[in-house]
């Protein structure tokens, strides 16, 4: 794993060679799927478009909608620059009613999580509208990165926010912002941070928050060699966390290179029953807090997608759900997406 000259670990690219060399039938295949995180890009020798999302999602798993979070593009490159990040919101709309004109019942991109600069407080409201006039049936929330890290002064893989935007008072003023147009947080950040993000939530109880990544837990640097300590500081730190009723959390994200994933590397991908017995203890601990009504899996493609195939992934995460009840499954696997990003008319017994 190469530390490049800034500093930031980068996502390697997805091999599809690599992942067809292994191959694994699909567990359950008739069980409802929702995909509440993942991206569209054009990142250079990395593009992943509409097309590669639908082939993922069409490999296997009943997969009925997904949900795209924010990532930098398509931006207007003219106007407010306030408003330019509404360009992805514009985009996004864009292909996913093109897919759906195909008469698919698939719904890609069935919620759309957009970027907006809620340091501008109160007034993020302009940022807000514009998302909602460009995608009046799909924007669902926002995610604006707090991530930040002491170890890593110049960022990881993403640029680091400034220090405690969390508590700072015009960034909760774009947060009551969001509550009271009915819009969702998305909170990525490092699990360093999750005590703060705590505070925040207990700050405006009506927000509802959702943390990404399991918190996004480093593994990589001067974290290396200190996973016990690590995992018992975030274990504790995600049970402050669930004490709020308005946050949720996602299960995903651990193919993430800043995690520790490594997999890459191997001769041969991992199996789904590996995968499910590494990240026991963080599903494990996560439900156990949060309720299975308050946590969701999520793919986090394509970032994930270097280290394993969208069908193992799913596979791994139904092993993780093989002790749970019906109903429990169905929060985990589709329902709790649902409903908290408001997908209405997507499942079989929805009015």
């Amino acid at each position: 794993m190469a530390l490049d000259v800034t500093g930031s670990y980068r996502y390697p690219n997805p091999n599809a060679a690599w992942l067809a060399q292994h191959v694994e039938e699909i567990l359950e295949p008739e069980i409802p799927i929702i995909d509440p995180h993942h991206h569209i890009w054009n990142q250079p020798g990395n593009v992943y478009s509409v097309d590669d999302l639908s082939a993922d999602v069409s490999s296997g798993h009943n997969v009925l909608a997904t949900v795209f979070v924010q990532a930098h593009h398509g931006y207007r490159t003219t106007g407010p620059e306030e408003l330019r990040c509404v360009g992805e919101t514009e985009r996004i709309e864009e292909v996913a009613n093109a897919a759906q004109s195909n008469a698919s019942k698939l719904k890609l991109c069935a919620g759309i999580v957009s970027f907006a600069d809620l340091t501008l407080g109160s007034r993020v409201c302009d940022v807000l509208d514009a998302h909602r006039t460009a995608s009046p049936g799909r924007f669902r929330g926002v995610r604006h990165s707090v991530a930040r890290d002491p170890y890593f002064p110049d960022g990881i893989v993403l640029r680091p926010a400034p220090p405690n935007m969390l508590a700072d008072p015009k960034f909760r003023a774009g947060l009551a912002t969001l509550a009271k147009y009915g819009l969702s947080f998305d909170a990525m950040l490092y699990h360093c941070q999750i005590k703060e993000l705590a505070d925040a939530a207990q700050s405006i109880p009506e927000l509802s928050i959702v943390l990404d990544h399991f918190g996004c837990i480093i593994g990589v640097g001067p974290y290396i060699g200190h996973e016990r300590e690590t995992f018992s500081a975030w274990r504790d730190d995600i049970r402050l966390l669930a004490q709020s009723p308005n946050v949720s959390i996602k299960l995903g994200g651990m193919g993430m290179i800043i995690c520790g994933a490594r997999f890459h590397e191997r001769a041969l991908p991992p199996s789904s029953r590996e995968l499910a017995e590494a990240w026991r203890p963080y599903v494990e601990t996560c439900i156990e807090a949060f309720g299975a009504d308050r946590c969701m899996f999520e793919s986090n493609f394509p970032v994930d997608k270097a280290m394993f195939s969208y069908p193992v992934l799913w596979n791994a995460f139904k092993r993780l759900t093989a002790g749970a009840s019906a109903s429990e499954k169905a929060s985990l696997l589709h329902a709790n997406a649902a409903r908290i990003y408001k997908l209405h008319g997507i499942l079989p017994d929805q009015t």
